[in-house]
């Protein structure tokens, strides 16, 4: 049976669809259609042919599977160049196409090494070796060129709690971890037949029961904590109004409205989303005098996306203000590349022509907490709650619950918006923080220490969410040691090939 598949997997005809309709499977496991359980199986037919396909073969059949993945997995891109950009349609799929490639790499780099291992180590092996490897790869994608780390295979698992509950020991990666020990031990059967995969069957089962015993177990989770009323407002302004000078007053008028709304609700502190002010903050004393005003009328604090600047440049900054005025602002740190900065922008510079959404800020440098307010919070801005690292750094220095800011303006009605809110669960569980979003035209929510999302204002829907954020008041094994999973999986895929070259030239 099992020397059929092998013969089946070596044609093209056969090979090559299975692959292309496994990445159309992938892309549904996540938002905004989240068919979660076609995650456990999309990755079969890739790891099935690389243990019988030569190491260039299953390269190609790895990133042919990891680039079509990902150019619909981001799809939603071409809604910001086709909207915001000069590049016409339909080259503005080109750039989707270049960053899918480039993220395709990983996979064609795990299903390269596979093969590798094979007639070194055997296939059963091999095959044990590839959730070590995707790991691996997931966490070297999030570290260079400024790190992407969109789309990890964690993130499909996002709505399924038991599952996800490990990240407070493994981080996401321990999930896609779980999901990639699954595939591999179906592809094992499928190569090598179910007698001789039968023990990584096992153990792949064993690992899946563990984890969602664990996760049932309530284990690690606060119980009745101390919680905080905050509330958060959603203007659902159109990106094209945004900085419209003609449109300020009715922009502020909006935001003073719903504030307003919120403040009736008696919450300790409100949020508005990233670079809500139309204007630059510091340089419009009125506008600093009107929110101090307004700060005093619903008594509570304001924090208030805006665009700051000082001698280095400009910054896209989170400001705190009370009835006293400002009293603390957060600079982003991890910039959007092509967004909020050009990357070799002496050579390529010229490319700020081509897109309004392309700025060009400077990196904040410290990961402030806002100990001005009681208890103290961190904010992320925007894309910064991708980053487990960066996140991470905030509860470290004594964040008690989390904030993130944004504007998903950009990207419409389409998945993007979703996708973006999917990871934050994951920081959730990581430390077992409450974490508060505010989104200009959404997804605004609430997500809870369990990765539960337990509110949401839809997109380009106007209006104020209110709810109680647990406070944390002690971290977890994630918060004390970071990513030692990612870096463990790193390790034993380095020993691995050192093993099997070693054992090879024996």
């Amino acid at each position: 049976m099992a020397a059929d598949w092998v013969a089946t997997l070596g044609a093209a005809r056969v090979r090559i669809p299975l692959l292309l309709a496994s990445a159309v499977l992938l892309t549904a496991a996540y938002p905004t259609i989240d068919w979660s359980l076609l995650a456990w199986v999309a990755l079969v037919p890739l790891l099935a042919a690389a243990v019988v396909r030569r190491p260039r073969e299953a390269f190609a059949d790895g990133w042919l599977q990891g680039t079509v993945f990902f150019f619909l997995l981001l799809r939603w891109l071409d809604h910001t160049f086709r909207n915001y950009s000069a590049i016409p349609w339909p080259v503005t799929w080109l750039p989707i196409l270049g960053l899918a490639a480039y993220c395709g790499l990983y996979f064609g780099v795990v299903a390269v090494v596979v093969s590798w291992l094979r007639p070194r180590l055997g296939a059963g092996w091999a095959l044990a070796t590839a959730p070590f490897l995707w790991v691996a790869g997931e966490w070297v994608r999030g570290q260079i060129l400024s790190g992407f780390p969109w789309g990890l295979l964690g993130y499909s698992q996002y709505r399924q709690l038991p599952l996800i509950q490990i990240a407070e020991f493994t981080g996401v990666y321990g999930v896609s971890f779980v999901v990639v020990a699954v595939n591999a031990a179906l592809a094992a059967a499928v190569a090598l037949g179910w007698r001789r995969a039968s023990l990584g069957a096992s153990v792949a089962a064993a690992l899946v029961v563990g984890t969602l015993a664990f996760g049932a177990s309530g284990w690690g989770l606060p119980i009745k904590p101390a919680t905080l009323e905050v509330a958060l407002v959603q203007p659902s302004i159109e990106q094209s109004l945004k900085w419209d000078p003609a449109y300020q007053k009715e922009t502020l008028r909006i935001y003073t409205s719903l504030t307003r709304e919120a403040g009736r609700r008696n919450p300790a502190i409100i949020l508005w989303p990233e670079t809500a002010a139309p204007i630059f903050l510091r340089r419009d004393p009125n506008l600093v005098v009107d929110l101090q005003v307004l700060s005093a009328e619903v008594k509570a604090p304001l924090l208030v996306g805006s665009v700051d600047g000082d001698q280095r440049g400009l910054y896209n900054s989170a400001f705190l203000l009370t009835g006293q005025g400002i009293r603390a602002k957060y600079d982003k740190i991890h910039l959007v590349p092509f967004g909020e900065y050009v990357p070799l922008s002496g050579i390529i510079g010229f490319v700020r022509r081509w897109a309004e959404f392309i700025s060009e800020f400077q990196a904040g440098q410290v990961p402030k907490v806002f100990r001005e307010a009681d208890p103290p919070f961190g904010v992320v801005i925007c894309y910064e709650g991708i980053f487990p690292e960066l996140f991470r750094e905030f509860m470290v220095g004594g964040a008690q619950y989390m904030v993130n800011i944004t504007n998903d303006a950009w990207f419409g009605t389409t998945s993007g918006p979703w996708q973006h809110l999917a990871m934050l669960p994951f920081r959730a569980v990581e430390h077992r923080v409450g974490i508060a979003r505010a989104a200009n035209t959404g997804v605004s929510g609430f997500v809870g220490p369990d990765g539960r999302i337990t509110k949401t204002l839809g997109l380009f829907e106007r209006g104020v969410l209110s709810g109680d954020i647990p406070i944390l008041r002690s971290g977890t094994f994630y918060t004390r040691f970071g990513n030692v999973f990612a870096h463990l999986c790193l390790a034993i895929s380095a020993v691995a090939a050192a093993f099997a070259r070693l054992r090879r030239s024996r």
